[in-house]
């Protein structure tokens, strides 16, 4: 090479290294309304997610399209490179909190309870839905790639006949989407390919109190189904994936498992499920969140499920316990009647969690009960009642909160406004069954 051409192609190679340092950019990302750095702010790159410091300040290499930036409390959102340029690397998340009731695979379907939904969401009392994506029973109530696939007993049901267009229909309405998916309780998986599910000691499938069967936990094949869904739900627009029954089953009865079952190898099984979701989500900047039973804001051990705050929380945006008052049969140090104590069941586990891992209280939405005592003096879970969950909920600050009743009726709460409508249906609500996750 002559010494003409050296030099030029050293000059080339100069503006190379040029342009990519002008690629790089460091920025931060502030509250939209406060100017203040936003804590716990997760920015993705070409798909690789990274959690920001307090001070929200982020580096990005290289010249990626737009980055993708969320943090709990706020709205997720996506920023082109040129606006992220003439910002000077500054991102403005918009505050949110998130007031949800819930919708089962038949209450999205209907017409009724659908409508009553959104009727608060109109009156400004709730402004988020948790919609079953995978249902109790293992119904996907979707056209699914993956179920059909995988388990094409689980799609006999189809209340959403698209699910993206849903998404969009519901976003138009301002409604802020969390997609339910009932992760190892699953009787259609287990049907479709017993070598999934888990089995007595005798070899016999296994069957919960409802005479439901469950998968495995540490089969991969089960893991990767639950994601698989996970993704459509992103994919069709849903703003944050919630994985519930993500645990063992609580049985007296010995099982048997791909593993044997100890403390280790659960809580493993439980928090290497959500770091593989955690991964595989990160191209789709959509929250992700998990259900835990409410004891396990106090226990120390896995309660035998695979169930540990410490565990679990690295690898989600929100932890989402249950807090019903009608769940605590035991109560709690100094409260013995958790149903004449809501609020301070509410409050005083939120704390106890919030002390064990030190995260900032914007990283927990709870569970609240609106529906019937079933454990101690059969009271309705009123609109008193409800007030007193959200306001503890309110007090310790958490991002929000989310109302379960298995009817899907919400008339009672005190959240509807002289709707004679859901008035109606509110009759039918003092016979609901238990919540979730108790099996």
């Amino acid at each position: 090479m002559s010494l003409r051409h050296a030099i030029a192609a050293l000059a080339g190679l100069g503006i190379l290294l040029s342009a990519a340092a002008a690629a790089a950019m460091d920025g931060r990302v502030l509250d939209a309304v406060t100017g203040a750095a936003v804590p716990d702010a997760i920015v993705t790159v070409q798909g690789i997610a990274t959690r920001l410091q307090p001070t929200g300040a982020f580096h990005v290499d290289g010249a990626p399209d737009r980055i993708l930036v969320r943090a709990p409390g706020y709205r997720a959102t996506a920023v082109a490179a040129a606006d992220l340029a003439r910002t000077g690397g500054t991102v403005r998340l918009a505050p949110f909190t998130p007031k949800a009731v819930y919708l089962t695979v038949y209450g999205i379907g209907s017409k009724t309870l659908r409508d009553g939904a959104l009727r608060l969401v109109k009156q400004g009392t709730v402004n988020a839905l948790v919609i079953d994506l995978k249902g109790d029973r293992g119904i996907v109530p979707y056209p699914s790639p993956t179920a059909q696939a995988t388990a094409p007993q689980a799609r006999q049901l189809t209340t959403i006949s698209d699910l993206a267009a849903l998404a969009r229909t519901l976003h138009a309405n301002g409604v802020y989407l969390i997609a339910r998916i009932v992760t190892f309780k699953d009787a259609p998986l287990a049907a479709a390919h017993p070598e999934f599910a888990i089995h007595t000691a005798s070899g016999a499938l296994f069957h919960d109190r409802e005479g439901l069967a469950w998968t495995d936990p540490f089969r991969p094949e089960v893991q990767a189904y639950n994601i698989g869904l996970a993704i459509e739900a992103a994919r069709a627009g849903f703003d944050e994936v919630q994985f519930d029954y993500l645990r063992f089953p609580d049985s007296s009865t010995k099982l048997r498992l791909a593993k044997p079952s100890n403390l280790g190898n659960r809580t493993q099984a439980i928090a290497g499920f959500l770091a593989e979701a955690r991964r595989r989500l990160a191209p789709y900047n959509v929250f992700l969140s998990a259900d835990v039973f409410g004891y396990v804001c106090w226990n120390l051990d896995d309660t035998g499920i695979g169930q540990r705050l410490g565990d679990i929380m690295p690898s989600v945006d929100y932890l989402s316990p249950m807090l019903y008052p009608s769940g605590f049969r035991f109560g709690i140090p100094g409260i013995e009647n958790p149903v004449a104590n809501s609020y301070s069941i509410v409050r005083d586990s939120l704390a106890q969690a919030r002390a064990r891992v030190n995260v900032s209280p914007k990283r927990f939405r709870p569970w609240l009960q609106a529906f019937r005592d079933y454990a101690f003096d059969r009271r309705l879970f009123d609109a008193d009642e409800v007030a007193d969950q959200i306001r503890a909920a309110n007090d310790f600050g958490s991002d929000g909160w989310m109302l379960w009743n298995a009817r899907n009726t919400y008339a009672d709460t005190g959240l509807a406004q002289d709707d004679a409508g859901a008035s109606k249906l509110a009759s039918a609500a003092s016979g609901s069954p238990p919540p979730h996750s108790c099996s």
